[in-house]
């Protein structure tokens, strides 16, 4: 697909990535803004979802503040890539997969209540693949926003909020879990959510500023497909950098141009040594590697290797699994 040429649809885009509208009629606060009506904006994000443009109007949580994630990886035999694909794609949880240009060519992202449920998916995996999973849990996150501007101008991301999670309640997980899988593109979206949670309209807005506020919820607005907005090379860079030098090099990294996920996670000894990550998401492959050879100047990063993992397929992309199955809306 091509990048995105009506004005009004860029905005919808761009403006919205963050800090959507908490009001009982949202999408009519945005046609204010925009000058067009309601029934227009709901209309514009129908079709882009339908595009394949965006995947959902919802929220993205802080990792690990109210489920348990990972990132792993497979090694596929290239005649059995699309099978092993379809076998991760299909395992409850699983939210991203994709195909990257390395002898560990498979990679996912498993979701679950908790890590009990995440352990189970991987030996489900590994079981039916007869593959090792390299497991590679998070660490410390210093940037996991991903929300950028789709006309070339890259932000740097908001300052994160630390996570409360004593101010959790009863029944958030299966709001979150609501926001996570999309909310509704109708003009009451938080009435609908509240409905199907047996709840009402004024406490689901309260509750979501409040997980807002302890940062919980990181981020909400409009969950864009970055592949299919002309944003083609998506590059994860893995760094093999000495624990102790993390504390500096992480933040550097996270606040460069053009980096727009910036993380640590445990390596696997023998095997996988790289503990700092970041993701390039480029409109070229020439620009991801300009922004890679700009990084890798970083002081902090001086002499440091890495690889650079270039992905050539999405397998799956969706929300993740916050609530056990068939408790959320």
């Amino acid at each position: 697909m091509e990048r995105i040429g009506d004005p009004l649809d860029l905005k919808l885009l761009d403006d919205w990535q963050r800090n959507f509208p908490l009001e009982p009629r949202p999408f009519s606060r945005i046609s204010l803004e925009l000058g067009c009506s309601e029934a227009d904006v709901i209309g514009r994000y129908e079709k882009l979802k339908a595009s394949g443009r965006i995947t959902r109007v919802g929220a993205t949580c802080a990792p690990n503040s109210v489920s348990a994630s990972t990132l792993a990886a497979l090694a596929a035999p290239g005649e059995r890539l699309e099978d092993i694909a379809e076998i991760v794609g299909g395992q409850p949880g699983v939210n991203h997969s994709y195909q990257r240009e390395n002898h560990w060519n498979l990679w996912f992202v498993a979701t679950g209540p908790d890590r009990d449920h995440v352990n189970r998916v991987l030996n489900d995996i590994q079981k039916q693949t007869g593959l090792r999973v390299l497991d590679l849990p998070l660490v410390r996150p210093f940037n996991v926003d991903l929300g950028f501007r789709l006309n070339g101008e890259m932000d740097r991301p908001p300052a994160s909020r630390p996570v409360r999670k004593e101010r959790l309640q009863e029944g958030d997980n299966d709001l979150l879990q609501a926001l996570t899988t999309g909310m509704p593109l109708s003009r009451r979206p938080y009435l609908q959510i509240a409905q199907a949670l047996n709840r009402s309209e004024e406490e689901v807005l309260e509750r979501i500023y409040v997980l807002q506020e302890a940062g919980i919820i990181s981020r909400l607005g409009v969950i864009v497909r970055h592949r299919a907005l002309g944003w083609r090379s998506n590059a994860m860079v893995v760094w093999d950098i000495e624990s102790g030098h993390i504390d500096k090099a992480g933040p550097a990294l996270a606040a460069h141009p053009g980096v727009t996920l910036c993380y640590e996670r445990r390596p696997v000894e023998g095997i996988w040594p790289y503990r700092l990550y970041c993701m390039i998401h480029a409109q070229s492959r020439n620009k991801a590697l300009e922004t890679l050879t700009q990084a890798s100047g970083l002081p902090e990063l001086a002499g440091v290797p890495y690889q650079i993992l270039f992905s050539s397929r999405c397998f799956k992309q969706t929300g993740a699994m916050i609530a056990p199955q068939g408790r959320a809306a």
